[in-house]
């Protein structure tokens, strides 16, 4: 049953977005106010003055997931070392994100958008009124709340290395 559903799922991300169009380089990002693993509120103003990693992903607990949320895992010191915060969000439930969250020790925060509304706002939303996922999806968010970059194509394997990159190379040309 869960290869069918992994199966499924891959199908669905690589179909067309269904939802809004997502904040272009240069915008502010979108607002959220939603609660993580904990059950702790964090909002997008909270992380003003610091950079920010969101990353938008499908399903808590497969494969490609798991693997993008374990590279986020063991690559977090050295987003703490340059000063950066990486925040996970999908559309899971509380629940589902504690158990993911504990399972694999991410040290990080992942909010639960139920409603796929901060999904809507960012653009990534898919929507087959049978069933509702975020695509893999992430932004840069610098301190002042803008948009600086977005990834609409991301590998598991190797995207948590492409956005530490990109931070480093953002932060020196801020000087």
């Amino acid at each position: 049953m869960k290869a069918i559903i992994t199966t499924l799922l891959a199908l669905f991300i690589s179909l067309p977005a269904m939802a809004g169009d997502s904040p272009a380089v240069g915008d502010q990002a979108p607002g959220f106010n939603l609660q993580d693993q904990n059950g702790d509120w964090h909002k997008l103003e909270d992380y003003r003055g610091t950079w920010l990693a969101v990353y938008f992903y499908p399903k808590d607990d497969t494969p490609g997931c798991t693997t993008e949320a374990c590279n986020f895992r063991d690559n977090i010191y050295a987003f703490k070392a340059i000063g950066a915060e990486v925040v996970g969000i999908s559309i899971d439930d509380v629940e589902s994100h504690k158990k993911f969250s504990d399972k694999f020790k991410l040290p990080f925060v992942i909010l639960a958008d139920e409603e796929g509304t901060t999904a809507e706002s960012y653009g990534v939303l898919r929507d087959w009124k049978l069933i509702q996922i975020a695509s893999r999806q992430s932004f840069l968010v610098n301190p002042d709340g803008v948009v600086v970059m977005h990834y609409e194509k991301v590998d598991p394997d190797t995207h948590t290395d492409e956005v530490l990159a990109d931070l480093k190379a953002l932060m020196a040309e801020q000087g």
